[in-house]
């Protein structure tokens, strides 16, 4: 057997009755990378001295790809947290189409695209790109489901967070590819890892329905992994799914799912 992949997993959504820093503690322990979400919720002196390897955290604070304004705090923020991720050495800082609100809600929501939004959220994001090269980090844009979730986020389907990320084309702007969220809103999974590889960052996993660990749903994450593994995929997977019981057997699931 064979672990293909570098494994991390979204420490608040596990353990979610211990403090923060016994769950990153435990992670570690267990060999798992950790995920985490918005970097101010948490004591950065605690995280800095934990020993943990930190695969990804939310790469802004506020802002949206779309209009100047939204655009311009969304630069300033990202640089900020720029700044957090290499004090942690965090590998990659996440972005969406907009910011997001009280459960996942999107704080500016928007039910149409233009051509005009597109051309500027593409602009947006070479301007991160360009701005991660001079700070030395690595930015993902994450796909997100709009039946379930985060309706109203724009470029939320993974067909346009690929369409944004590869216009860009920039080694520091990359796919977090999120295939819980694939699933609902496009499916088709293997084929769409294909279309992505070049331009993955990482792969995010949770099962469907439920936005468990895999093997609590539909998604054949074994033959997801194989898949990925025949494409030449070696990166990152991180679970970013709630526990459907234990969060240790979640986290064996997990590992067995993604071991070769």
């Amino acid at each position: 057997m064979n672990q293909a992949f570098q494994l991390a997993a979204c420490a608040e959504m596990l353990w979610r009755d211990k403090p923060m820093e016994w769950r990153v503690k435990r992670l570690t322990e267990l060999g798992f990378q950790v995920g985490l979400w918005n970097w101010p919720d948490h004591d950065l002196v605690m995280l800095e001295k934990s020993g943990a390897t930190f695969s990804i955290m939310n790469g802004y604070l506020r802002g949206r790809l779309t209009d100047d304004e939204g655009a311009a705090e969304l630069l300033r923020t990202a640089r900020e947290t720029a700044q957090v991720g290499k004090r942690l050495g965090v590998a990659r800082l996440n972005l969406h189409g907009t910011g997001l609100g009280e459960g996942g809600l999107p704080v500016t929501p928007c039910e149409a695209i233009t051509g005009s939004m597109w051309l500027k959220a593409r602009d947006t994001l070479a301007r991160i790109a360009d701005m991660a090269d001079e700070e030395g980090v690595t930015f993902t844009l994450e796909n997100l489901n709009l039946p379930v979730d985060h309706p109203g986020v724009p470029f939320g389907r993974a067909e346009d967070t690929l369409a944004l990320v590869s216009a860009v084309n920039h080694p520091r702007l990359r796919l977090n590819l999120d295939l819980y969220h694939a699933q609902i809103g496009e499916g088709n999974l293997i084929e769409l890892c294909r279309s992505c590889l070049p331009w993955i960052g990482e792969v995010q996993v949770a099962d469907v329905p439920g936005r468990m660990e895999p093997g609590t749903g539909e998604i054949n994450y074994a033959g997801v992994a194989r898949a990925l593994f025949a494409m030449g995929y070696r990166g990152p997977v991180g679970m970013e799914a709630f526990a459907s019981g234990d969060p240790e057997a979640a986290l064996q699931a997990f590992k067995s799912a993604f071991t070769l």
